[in-house]
C-alpha cells in the first residue's frame, strides 16, 4: 500500500500542474496548439527530451539488455544520441524557422505546402496516427508490465486473477486518465510543462535506482562477476547483434525527423537559439538514462536473492524486470519514490503524443477541409479535445489486448517513422524534390513495411533480421530510391515553392 499511495501523490502532483497550467491558457488555438511560441531554451530541452524517453527506453532496453546484453547499449544510445542531435541540428531548426514564418502548427501543413499538395495531407494523416498510436501503446504497456511486476502479491483478495498485482488494464486507465487531464486545460503548454517536470523526476530518480539495485545484489563488481560466471555472452557486443545488424541498427533514431509531436515541440521554441541546449545536451541525458537501465537489465539475468533464488525468474511477464528488480530490492517507501520515476518517464511522453494527434485532426482535416475561419478559437480547442478523448479510447482498448514486449513493438513503430525520413530531408535540402516523388516514397514505405512486419510473424519474432540488416534499412533504402527516381523523372516544384523554402546558400549552392 505505500508503493500505491506514493504512487497516487505523485498522480496528484501532475493533476494539480494541470491545474495551474490551465491559470495561464489563454484561451487561443495557437496558444494550446504551440503554447504561443513562448517555450524557452531549459523547458525545450525538457520537454524534447522528456517526450524521446518513452517506456522503450526504459522498461524496452531493460528487457531487452536482459535477453541480448550490454549491445543494446550500442544499439539505443550510442546511435541515438548522435543521431538525434544531428537531426535536432539539420531538421530541427529548419522546420522551427518554417513554423515561425508561415505559422505552421502541424508538420503535414508544411507538408502539404511544400509538395503544393492537398491530398498529400489526407495521405499522411491516418498513417502517421496509425504509427503514433502503437508508440503510445508501448507507453502503456510499458506502465501496466511495471506495476504489475511491482505490486505483486499486494491485493490477493482484490484481484486474484493477477496474483494480487494490479493489472494492467487498471494502470493504463489511471495513466490515460491523468494524462487527459492535464492536456485537456494546459494544452502543448501544459504538456511542456509537465515534461519537465517529469524529466527532471525520471533523471533523478533513475540514478538513485541504478545505485540502490546494484547495492542491493552485491554492488556492480559483484553483479558483473556473476554475469560473467552464468551469461558470459551478454558481456560482448556481438552477444546478438551481427555487425551488419549493430550498423543498420543506426537508421531507427531517423525516426525523431519525422514523429509529429516532435515537430510541434520544435514548433514552440522562442527562437532558433533555444536549440543550443538541446543540440548539446540531449546526447549527454541519453547517456545518464540509458546506461543504467541497460546495466539492470544484464544484471537481471543473473542476479540473486539472499536465498539463492534469481531476483527475477527465468519464467516472467514481458516488460516486467525492471519492476521485479525494484519491488525485491528496495524497501515499500523508496520503491514507490522510484516507482513514480519510471512512471515519470513513462508519462512524459504520452501527452505529447495526445496533443498532437488533437492538433493534426483539428489543423489539417477540419479547418483545412471546411475552412478555419468557420471556427472559433474556442471551437477549434474543443475540436482537438475531442479527438484526442477518442484517441486515449482507442489506445486503452488496443492495450487490453495480448502485450507485445516494448522493445519489439517499438522497432517497428520507429522503423516506419524513419523510412520517411527521406520526405523530410529532400524537403529541406533538395530543391527537385516532388510531389509525385513524396507518393511514391510513401506507397513505397508502407508496402515493403508491411511484407517485412508480416515475414517477423507481425512482430512475433523478436530477432527478425532481412538479409542481415534492421528490417528498416530495406524500408529506408525504397522509400529514398522511389522518392530520388520518380522526382528525377517527373515536373518539379513551381519556382515560388523553391523560392520559398529553399534558401540559397553562397555560391549558388541549394
Amino acid at each position: 500500500m505505500t508503493q500505491v499511495i506514493i504512487i497516487v501523490c505523485y498522480m496528484g502532483l501532475l493533476i494539480g500542474l494541470g491545474l495551474i497550467s490551465r491559470m495561464s491558457f489563454r484561451g487561443t488555438a495557437k496558444d494550446y496548439f504551440v503554447a504561443s511560441q513562448s517555450i524557452g531554451p531549459f523547458v525545450l530541452l525538457m520537454s524534447v527530451f522528456g517526450t524521446t524517453m518513452t517506456a522503450f527506453a526504459l522498461v524496452g532496453s531493460t528487457g531487452e539488455a536482459y535477453k541480448a546484453g550490454i549491445g543494446v547499449y550500442g544499439l539505443l544510445a550510442s546511435w541515438s544520441g548522435l543521431v538525434h542531435a544531428a537531426v535536432f541540428f539539420l531538421i530541427g531548426i529548419k522546420l522551427w524557422s518554417y513554423g515561425s514564418r508561415y505559422g505552421y502548427v502541424t508538420q503535414i501543413q508544411f507538408f502539404r505546402d511544400r509538395f503544393e499538395s492537398s491530398s498529400l495531407g489526407l495521405l499522411l494523416f491516418p498513417i502517421l496516427v496509425a504509427l503514433v498510436i502503437p508508440y503510445l501503446l508501448t507507453g502503456l504497456l510499458g506502465a501496466g508490465g511495471f506495476i504489475k511486476a511491482i505490486t505483486a502479491g499486494s491485493f490477493p483478495d482484490l484481484f486474484t486473477e493477477t496474483g494480487g498485482a494490479i493489472p494492467n488494464w487498471l494502470t493504463s486507465f489511471v495513466i490515460c486518465g491523468v494524462v487527459l487531464f492535464y492536456i485537456f486545460f494546459g494544452g502543448l503548454r501544459g504538456a511542456a510543462w509537465a515534461n519537465t517536470f517529469q524529466t527532471i523526476v525520471f533523471m533523478i530518480v533513475g540514478i538513485i535506482t541504478f545505485i540502490v539495485i546494484s547495492r542491493g545484489i552485491g554492488g556492480p563488481v559483484a553483479a558483473t562477476q556473476a554475469v560473467m560466471e552464468k551469461h558470459p555472452e551478454l558481456l560482448t557486443r556481438e552477444s546478438e547483434f551481427t555487425k551488419l545488424h549493430f550498423l543498420t541498427y543506426g537508421f531507427v533514431p531517423l525516426s525523431v525527423g519525422m514523429f509529429p509531436h516532435l515537430f510541434q515541440h520544435w514548433l514552440t521554441a522562442k527562437s532558433a537559439k533555444t536549440f543550443r541546449l538541446t543540440v548539446v545536451a540531449h546526447p549527454i541525458f541519453i547517456m545518464i538514462v540509458w546506461a543504467p537501465c541497460v546495466m539492470i537489465g544484464v544484471w537481471a539475468s543473473s542476479a540473486l536473492m539472499p536465498d539463492g533464488s534469481l531476483v527475477v525468474p527465468i519464467k516472467h511477464p514481458p516488460n516486467s524486470e525492471l519492476g521485479i528488480m525494484i519491488g525485491k530490492l528496495t524497501g515499500p517507501l523508496l520503491g514507490g519514490i522510484l516507482s513514480a520515476g519510471v512512471l515519470a518517464a513513462i508519462m512524459s511522453s504520452l501527452d505529447s503524443q495526445f496533443v498532437c494527434l488533437g492538433t493534426m485532426f483539428t489543423n489539417d482535416i477540419v479547418l483545412h477541409h471546411f475552412g478555419k475561419d468557420r471556427f472559433s478559437d474556442r471551437q477549434q480547442v474543443m475540436l482537438a479535445r475531442g479527438f484526442i478523448i477518442a484517441i486515449v479510447a482507442i489506445t486503452f482498448a488496443l492495450s487490453l489486448a495480448e502485450p507485445r514486449r516494448v522493445f519489439t513493438l517499438g522497432v517497428w513503430c520507429f522503423s516506419g517513422f524513419a523510412s520517411l525520413f527521406p520526405i523530410v530531408f529532400a524537403s529541406v535540402y533538395w530543391r527537385r524534390v516532388t510531389r509525385m516523388g513524396a507518393f511514391a516514397s510513401i506507397f513505397a514505405t508502407i508496402v515493403v513495411w508491411l511484407l517485412l512486419f508480416a515475414a517477423s510473424d507481425y512482430g512475433k519474432d523478436r530477432t527478425f533480421l532481412f538479409l542481415g540488416m534492421m528490417p528498416v534499412a530495406t524500408i529506408f533504402t525504397a522509400s529514398a530510391a522511389a522518392l530520388i527516381g520518380v522526382s528525377l523523372m517527373t515536373q518539379p516544384p513551381s519556382q515560388a515553392t523553391i523560392d520559398k523554402f529553399i534558401i540559397p546558400r553562397p555560391g549558388g549552392i541549394y
